[in-house]
């Protein structure tokens, strides 16, 4: 069986790797498209990546796993949206995460949370397949491995390239940030959004010092391991994050949670992270019915059932008709310059 591996961003390539080991392991072929030539440097050298159009058409996939919004209709095979991120409520759910663009023959959910609006959509549309699976791009958190104490706790600062709801775009915090890394208090290793703006990323940079490392990837799963909490502001590495069940402190979150400490103010942080390492127990049960309701699969295994439902879909059941979507499609073929019918 060969599959595709669709991605727009960078940061869809640590999601469609899990895939990759396990579609290999069974022995099946895989290839990866990316429809934004950037992206294609990001792979490496032993993936096979398929340049153009004309190399997708020639190499007939029977599955297409999909970590973008929307995927050519003319290429062959089911087409399985394997999802970019968590749904955090930066958009509505009509306009966001739930937005069902009529491209997809199966939805592979990540947890009850994402798995009961799509399957009343699926009621509502009827021209797609919803399966849990959980997320592929977690598999490498688990099983989860305890953290060694440390008398300097870590603290991984991540934020959301959106400018209203940015900590990396916010002086006060950053202020305050490099005031708290001199300390020594706490040692800060800091992420951004791949699509940050280059003199936000150099403004983090100069913060760099003893006790605070800046990282520029996408590989982000190592990081988390590393460490005790989180200090985000609206973005979905806090799901990825607290799945390992280590608090998080948001600042101005767009939709606050119970499981999060969430402050308004860069003069609370210090004091927000030591309630956060203090684990308390409410903000521990609120995490752990988070997790739960969210992405409740801790064995690693998410891209076995992925492919097990992709397997069962090929092999059982017949792609329905989806909508004309001309719009959509023609934007499509013309950013890949593809016209023919």
């Amino acid at each position: 069986m060969k599959f595709l591996l669709y991605i727009s961003q960078p940061y869809s390539i640590p999601i469609g790797r899990p895939l990759q080991a396990e579609i290999l392991r069974r022995g099946f072929e895989v290839a990866w498209f990316c429809d934004e030539e950037p992206t294609k440097a990001h792979l490496s050298a032993n993936e096979r990546l398929l340049n153009s159009v004309h190399e997708v058409m020639s190499y007939q996939p029977e599955v297409v796993l999909v970590a973008t919004n929307v995927v050519p209709d003319f290429f062959s095979g089911i087409k399985v949206q394997i999802f970019h991120g968590f749904s955090v409520g930066k958009r509505s759910d009509a306009k966001g995460h739930f937005n069902i663009r009529g491209f997809f023959d199966l939805y592979c959910t990540q947890g009850p949370s994402t798995t009961e609006p799509f399957l009343a959509l699926q009621k509502k549309h009827r021209y797609f397949e919803v399966v849990e699976t959980g997320w592929s791009k977690v598999d490498p958190l688990f099983p989860l491995v305890p953290k060694a104490p440390n008398t300097q706790p870590t603290i991984i600062i991540s934020s959301t390239f959106t400018t209203r709801l940015s900590l990396a775009k916010n002086e006060c915090v950053i202020l305050e940030i490099e005031r708290l890394s001199k300390l020594g208090k706490y040692h800060f290793i800091a992420i951004l959004h791949p699509k940050m703006e280059q003199h936000v990323v150099e403004r983090f940079r100069g913060l760099e010092g003893e006790h605070f490392t800046f990282y520029d990837t996408t590989d982000i799963i190592p990081l988390f391991k590393q460490a005790d909490i989180m200090l985000s502001d609206t973005t979905s590495a806090i799901t990825e994050f607290v799945l390992q069940k280590k608090p998080v402190v948001t600042i101005k979150n767009n939709q606050p949670q119970d499981y999060m400490i969430n402050i308004t103010d860069a003069k609370e942080i210090e004091k927000a992270l030591d309630l956060a390492l203090s684990q308390p127990k409410e903000i521990m049960q609120a995490l752990e019915t988070f997790i739960q309701f969210t992405h409740p699969y801790q064995d690693g295994k998410s891209s076995s059932r992925v492919i097990d439902a992709c397997v069962d879909f090929v092999q059982n059941k017949k792609p329905k008709r989806k909508p004309l979507n001309l719009i959509r499609r023609w934007k499509i073929r013309k950013k890949l310059g593809y016209f023919k019918i």
